[in-house]
């Protein structure tokens, strides 16, 4: 008993909140603000985060977003999808089959010190990652006519066909005696 009553007084004083700050560390919501003071975005002093949501389920997917006082929006989801890939087990021997990977789509809008408005929208699945907005470069088309290799029509030259005869041994006047030599000595 004596020691249920110690381990239930030790569990209480590990749960008590410290009273203890680590030197140089304030809470965020009492920390001063430094992006007005270094001149970074100055135009609109601190910046605070206005609303926040980020919902995880069970089946892999989730949703978060944020808003910031400078207008500054990120919305992302995934969803958990069945690809084809290359999976290891543990002791490092790829295979090739289902796996599970993430689809991710999201977009973010904010505002450049300038005052010019960006919206960024992307798509990241098996086609990999895909983004729009109207401030990303574009590569320029080239409209032009592949060339085409010369057609050249001539005749594949053929040697001459010459008279052929057989010279050797076993062979006279054009026709073969088999009788007339052989390994032996012998004649037939």
């Amino acid at each position: 008993m004596n020691l249920f009553v110690i381990a239930a007084v030790l569990a209480v004083a590990a749960a008590a909140p410290s009273s203890y700050v680590t030197p140089g560390y304030a809470p965020s919501g009492y920390a001063p603000s430094s992006y007005g003071s270094s001149g970074y975005n100055s135009k609109y002093g601190g910046i605070t985060i206005t609303s926040q949501s980020d919902d995880r389920n069970l089946d892999g997917s989730s949703n978060w977003s944020y808003a910031g006082s400078d207008y500054t929006t990120r919305e992302e989801s995934q969803v958990q999808k069945k690809m084809q890939g290359v999976a290891y087990d543990s002791y490092g021997k790829a295979t090739y089959g289902d796996v599970l990977g993430n689809t991710n789509r999201g977009s973010s809008y904010w505002v450049s010190p300038e005052g010019e408005k960006f919206t960024l929208t992307w798509v990241a699945d098996e086609n990999g990652f895909q983004p729009k907005g109207d401030h990303l470069p574009v590569a320029p088309v080239h409209v032009y006519e592949l060339p085409v290799a010369p057609v050249h029509e001539y005749e594949i030259p053929v040697a001459p066909a010459l008279p052929y005869s057989r010279t050797g041994l076993g062979y006279t006047d054009n026709t073969y005696s088999a009788n007339t030599y052989s390994t032996s000595g012998a004649r037939y």
